[in-house]
């Protein structure tokens, strides 16, 4: 394990460690102060969709404890706080006026993160489309694109003065095969590459929102962030080698190449029927979609190995979709690492190559980077003392910090969040997998620090010596 002081001298003097956590997985409250559903609300709902039947209702009460919250940052030391604003909190129905009682709530927490030195980070979309724009099709439907650039408006009108980067969405990538393609995460559609529909959807947001942060002349840097994992072929082969291929495309390049060179990619001809909905595109969507950028985000969490043939289980990093068996290739294993709570490999080597390659990929089209999410699940507990020892967390967030500056000399990397600060609601596993640097009891909410909060807390504290 790499020591604190070792880890602080490496880091430069301006890079930003910070933190980030999502709305819909702490902040609970879902009746309170005019919050209209989101089409997590909904999804949860419905019976055998979460793995241990809990719903965002209540979380980690973050809309109540925020304060307390703060003041847990403030102890750790970070520099930064990566949080997104809840869309259907402030628009309940996705349109219209903002509901002054949301605003209020982030009004107050902004004002909490600045009182405590800490820069506010804002994330505009991470997954809690509200209920009535999904009912009229959600992501399938281009509409939506413009009601979050709506949102954006808003958001800026309000916050713009003191929030110092935005991010416009977390993770299209997911949004896309985990909500529509595969049917694990809302909306629970299983329309595989009909789902692609969703990807341009998801970036003509983007590049919408970007003109509707600037056009209200927020103060705050503008960027994108989305999760990257380096594709492998599971064995030698030409047809090994193109199911990698077009996994890359469904993962990562079909997002990244329209937002940083202007373009998708050439499609593989034995995929080119299954990509349709991205062959043609209007030039002037693709002007909007390839904003300027202050700096690009890359969640990173593991990479993927791809075999020929169909899954023997339809399982995916983040829960069984049936839809996988339709696939006529599926994820390999990774025998030879060790694994997350959650079964994800732990290769930190691979966050260097997913920096690389984008570095290689994109060159000086590549804006400054941010690892905006990076962490991992272990099954935690307090012991008779009241302590929470997350020795591996640890080991995982100095290998990884490390491993991202192994890459600094090819790319302009700014910084690093750890997912996530509190123990919260994991999505489709509900409460069942614990990403936190602070354990919670999910019962009393009680917060109790991990050794990997102390250790984070030394680094920072070597940091500003």
């Amino acid at each position: 394990m790499i020591e604190p002081d070792a880890l602080a001298a490496r880091l430069p003097r301006d890079f930003t460690i910070g933190v980030a956590m999502a709305a819909t997985q702490i902040e609970g409250a879902v009746t309170e102060g005019g919050r209209g559903r989101s089409t997590w609300d909904t999804f949860a709902a419905q019976p055998g969709r979460i793995i241990d039947g809990t719903t965002p209702e209540i979380t980690d009460d973050h809309f109540h404890r925020y304060r307390e919250d703060v003041a847990l940052m403030r102890e750790l030391g970070v520099d930064a706080y990566r949080f997104s604003i809840a869309w259907p909190r402030i628009q309940p129905e996705g349109r219209g006026a903002a509901n002054s009682a949301g605003i209020a709530f982030y009004d107050r927490l902004l004002d909490e993160l600045l009182e405590a030195g800490i820069s506010p980070v804002a994330t505009l979309f991470h997954w809690d489309v509200p209920e009535p724009l999904q009912r009229a099709g959600g992501w399938m439907t281009r509409d939506t694109a413009s009601r979050l650039a709506d949102f954006a408006a808003l958001a800026a009108d309000a916050f713009g003065d003191r929030i110092d980067k935005w991010i416009t969405l977390n993770e299209p990538t997911t949004v896309t095969l985990n909500g529509y393609a595969l049917g694990i995460h809302a909306p629970g559609e299983s329309l595989l590459f009909d789902a692609l529909t969703t990807v341009h959807n998801q970036l003509l947001g983007h590049g919408l929102s970007v003109q509707a942060l600037r056009a209200r002349g927020v103060k705050g840097q503008v960027g994108v962030t989305n999760v990257h994992s380096p594709v492998v072929a599971a064995q030698r082969g030409f047809m090994n080698a193109q199911f990698a291929k077009v996994f890359d495309l469904v993962h990562n390049r079909i997002y990244a190449d329209p937002v940083l060179l202007g373009r998708y990619p050439r499609f593989p001809l034995l995929a080119r029927k299954e990509f349709r909905a991205l062959r043609e595109t209007d030039p002037a969507d693709m002007a909007i979609i390839h904003q300027p950028l202050d700096f690009y985000g890359l969640n990173y969490y593991m990479p993927t190995r791809i075999a020929v043939g169909a899954p023997t289980e339809a399982s995916t990093p983040d829960g069984d979709a049936e839809a996988m068996r339709d696939l006529p290739f599926h994820l390999a294993e990774w025998p030879e690492y060790p694994k997350t709570g959650f079964g994800w490999p732990i290769s930190p080597e691979y966050l260097t190559a997913s920096l690389r390659d984008y570095a290689a990929r994109y060159g000086g089209s590549l804006p400054p980077v941010y690892i905006t999410e990076g962490g991992a699940s272990f099954a935690d507990v307090v012991d008779s003392e009241g302590r929470v020892d997350d020795a591996s967390r640890v080991s995982y967030l100095a290998d990884h910090i490390a491993a991202a500056l192994d890459a600094s000399d090819e790319v302009d990397l700014r910084g690093y969040f750890v997912w996530t600060l509190l123990d919260n609601w994991e999505w489709a596993a509900g409460l069942t997998q614990r990403f936190g640097l602070v354990h919670v009891d999910f019962d009393s909410l009680v917060r109790t620090p991990k050794s990997s909060f102390r250790w984070l807390q030394r680094v920072q504290s070597s940091r500003k010596r």
